[in-house]
């Protein structure tokens, strides 16, 4: 079946909830993505933050194989050793205590508001408690999720949603501690917004928040679902900063392509909070799925990723840097490691979609934010040619 063919059985049997680019992937390898027409792209969006190793690890791959031939699924109803030791490995790499597997990054969000919930109805008794979300952040579809996320256009259509959430605005303090009152559970915010226009947080807001927490009593949930396993330079972004939060949620890199998440909490959260009959999942955390995170903490803390990722990262920022002097569309420039975006005064979209005419793959975030995730695995050669195209594209 030929391309055309095959997005035109798309338009017609999937539900059009995206509005997609016409071309169909088929394989890849290393960090280039091929078409069913065999041409070849510069991927620059890693499946949005998710193909951390790129395409074609054969270590990866081998281990998801062997899985394949001895088991599958089993249930939460059983232990089974993979996910046993990706939880050891994930503890290890994050510094947190107890871990509970999900499919999605959405639904480690909807984990960790109701561990959240449940930790201040357990201290106090009653339920009726309240977060604090921040404006321009983005955690998800589900209705949970979609409570929490600082959109009002994403919102809109499917209120009422959650209860006893209140917004502030990301990086302002005061604008923080203005929301905060009895009821407050839990701030929540992503270490470095992503779909808002990658805006990492402020040094002074994040430590201020934290201490906020402390002195209040109220859990710090930290989005890491983009921003983590190495994107910035670290495992986690938040290890940038004298923070540690109370909960914390994973996903997108953490599979590298198979679907799983995570939320992540404290000794002192999980001895107050989620119990058995609580909470739970047909699929999370099987055997699967966690030889897919076994394998992937293995590779990244062998090969020195986030290492890595600081190198290239502060390459692809000095060449954005050059590209921002050539280019007085370019407004902006922000993010850390490789997660980088920059403001254009000329439709992302139409760059984005020359782009992929060019053989290079980059997506968008917010209304004009160009989005640079591309897979932690790539070099300065990628970050040249990438630029190339740019520096051809751009008025």
């Amino acid at each position: 079946m030929d391309s055309l063919s095959y997005i035109q059985n798309a338009d017609r049997d999937l539900l059009h909830t995206y509005n997609r680019y016409g071309v169909v992937l088929e394989k890849g390898r290393d960090v280039y993505l091929f078409d069913a027409n065999g041409k070849k792209y510069l991927d620059f969006a890693s499946g949005i933050a998710v193909c951390a190793l790129g395409y074609g690890n054969e270590e990866y791959k081998a281990a998801l194989k062997e899985q394949v031939d001895q088991l599958l699924h089993t249930s939460n109803l059983y232990y089974n050793a993979p996910v046993i030791e990706a939880a050891e490995r994930l503890k290890k790499a994050s510094g947190m205590d107890r871990v509970f597997f999900t499919n999605s990054g959405a639904e480690a969000i909807e984990g960790a508001l109701k561990a959240a919930k449940k930790y201040a109805y357990t201290r106090d008794g009653h339920a009726g408690h309240e977060i604090i979300a921040m404006q321009g952040s983005f955690h998800g579809r589900t209705l949970g999720a979609l409570s929490v996320t600082g959109n009002p256009h994403y919102r809109e259509a499917f209120e009422p949603l959650l209860p006893g959430v209140r917004f502030a605005r990301f990086n302002d303090l005061e604008s923080v501690k203005e929301q905060v009152s009895e009821k407050t559970c839990a701030i929540l915010m992503e270490t470095v917004q992503g779909e808002g226009g990658i805006y990492p947080a402020q040094k002074e807001f994040i430590e201020g928040i934290a201490q906020l927490c402390r002195e209040r009593d109220i859990l710090l949930i930290l989005d890491e679902i983009q921003c983590g396993m190495g994107r910035t330079g670290r495992m986690f972004a938040w290890q940038h900063y004298d923070v540690k939060p109370d909960i914390m949620a994973s996903a997108k890199a953490l599979g590298c392509g198979v679907p799983v998440g995570a939320f992540l909490m404290t000794e002192r959260v999980a001895a107050r909070s989620l119990v058995p009959g609580d909470h739970g999942t047909t699929y999370g955390g099987n055997p699967f799925v966690g030889a897919a995170v076994r394998t992937v903490l293995e590779i990244m803390e062998r090969d020195k990723i986030p290492a890595h990722v600081q190198s290239i990262g502060a390459y692809l920022w000095e060449q954005l840097e050059g590209l921002m002097k050539r280019h007085d569309c370019i407004t902006a420039h922000r993010g850390m490691g490789l997660m980088q975006g920059l403001s254009l005064s000329v439709p992302v979209g139409e760059v984005s979609k020359q782009a992929l005419e060019k053989g290079l793959i980059l997506i968008t975030a917010g209304t004009d934010v160009l989005r640079f995730v591309p897979p932690l695995v790539i070099e300065e050669e990628h970050v040249d040619r990438m630029v190339k195209v740019l520096d051809g594209i751009l008025p």
